[in-house]
């Protein structure tokens, strides 16, 4: 008797699991790439962006004027949430910036999966297609025309392309005609322009955000500065910053224009401030004028007036003289910080101007920033080299 044994034996082919392996990491890149590239997702991403900016809009952010009173009088419990999620910096968060990138990776993703079909669209037209194809269509109709010729079929199809700005195209195959009509072929792109415009600003907020520097710098005539000054926020607490900036500014001139020149110089009486800088850098000194909605723009940085200390002063005063031997009076213009020479040598410089002249001790000061007692102070260097101290309180 004998006995005859069976065995299978699954045997594996060198490389086979090798295949499988990479065949799997294919399909889950595939599907990755499947759901990166989705309209829906980009939806989706969108309306969480847009969730996330209206957090910012309706929480105060540290970075806005006011936070301070608005943190103090939140819940403990809302500190430690809001502080938790971020919300007080929503726009600087990791998960903020991380919606920007996968949204804009979604735009580029679906534009390079969509646009080659629109612009072969648009430059090879399918002007012939079988029945099957048509059929598919949506929407789609079938109808059915009797005692008229093609050719007379072709003609009142073509009209009525015609009247509805239709551009009709008609084409012969065998004993086929095809009529192809379109109107606003352009349009397919349409989306495309929109997906450029998003991820310009996309990536303009998100520079901005990052690199980005706000900052102040307090001028007046004759001042020179290199340095503007932000401040730092973290939660509740403040802490100002010096920003080097790599140029010099000095401011030569400032000059308010008033809409009643006999009225007050306060906010509500100004027509334009006019701030006159010299920018000075490793390619020499450029001259810049900055006032109200014309900011100045020089190596990426931007100056902008943004507020102003309301105190009285003048750029230019008009002084009155009469000669002591006698004569007619002379009218000399001095610019702020600039001198006047007259005839007989005597030279006036314009030291200094106070709005409400009073004095405090023994040294001169402006009481206020209105012009109630203007004065001037003049150095007046005589021809034959006496010099003193003037104080003029007749202006014009």
């Amino acid at each position: 008797m004998s006995a005859i044994e069976e065995t299978k034996t699954d045997r594996v082919l060198p490389g086979s699991a090798a295949k499988a392996k990479a065949s799997q990491s294919s399909s889950l890149i595939n599907s990755l790439l499947k759901l990166l590239s989705s309209v829906r997702f980009g939806i989706v991403l969108l309306v969480m962006l847009t969730v996330a900016c209206m957090i910012g809009m309706l929480i105060v952010q540290q970075s806005v004027e006011g936070f301070d009173k608005y943190y103090a009088d939140l819940m403990p419990s809302g500190k430690f949430l809001y502080g938790t999620l971020g919300f007080f910096d929503i726009y600087h968060s990791w998960y903020f910036n991380l919606l920007l990138l996968i949204l804009s990776l979604n735009i580029v993703l679906a534009s390079i999966d969509r646009f080659p079909g629109a612009w072969k669209y648009i430059m090879k037209k399918k002007l012939e297609a079988s029945r099957p194809y048509i059929r598919k269509q949506n929407p789609n109709t079938t109808i059915k025309i009797e005692g008229e010729s093609r050719s007379e079929v072709v003609e009142k199809l073509k009209a009525e392309s015609r009247k509805l700005g239709w551009k009709p195209t008609v084409t012969e195959k065998g004993d086929r005609t095809y009529f192809f009509a379109e109107h606003g072929a352009w349009n397919r792109l349409g989306a495309y322009s929109v997906h450029v415009a998003l991820l310009t600003i996309f990536f303009g907020g998100f520079m901005t955000a990052q690199f980005g520097r706000t900052g102040q710098m307090q001028l007046s005539p004759g001042m020179t500065s290199s340095q503007m000054n932000q401040l730092s926020f973290n939660l509740d607490e403040v802490t100002p910053v010096s920003v080097e900036l790599p140029f010099k500014i000095y401011c030569t001139d400032i000059q308010q224009k008033l809409i009643r020149t006999d009225g007050s110089i306060d906010a509500s009486n100004t027509l334009d401030w006019l701030t006159r800088i010299v920018i000075t850098d490793e390619a020499g000194q450029h001259e810049g004028l900055v006032h109200m909605n014309a900011p100045l723009d020089y190596r990426g940085y931007r100056f902008f007036q943004a507020s102003f200390i309301s105190q009285g002063s003048a750029r230019n005063i008009t002084l009155k003289l009469t000669p002591q031997q006698g004569g007619e009076p002379l009218e000399v213009k001095v610019a702020r910080g600039g001198s006047a020479t007259l005839s007989d040598g005597t030279k006036i410089e314009f030291l200094n101007f106070f709005s409400d002249f009073t004095l405090n001790g023994s040294r001169p000061e402006s009481a206020s920033d209105e012009y109630k007692k203007p004065a001037a102070q003049l150095k007046v260097t005589l021809h034959t080299g006496v010099q003193k101290t003037d104080y003029d309180f007749h202006m014009e």
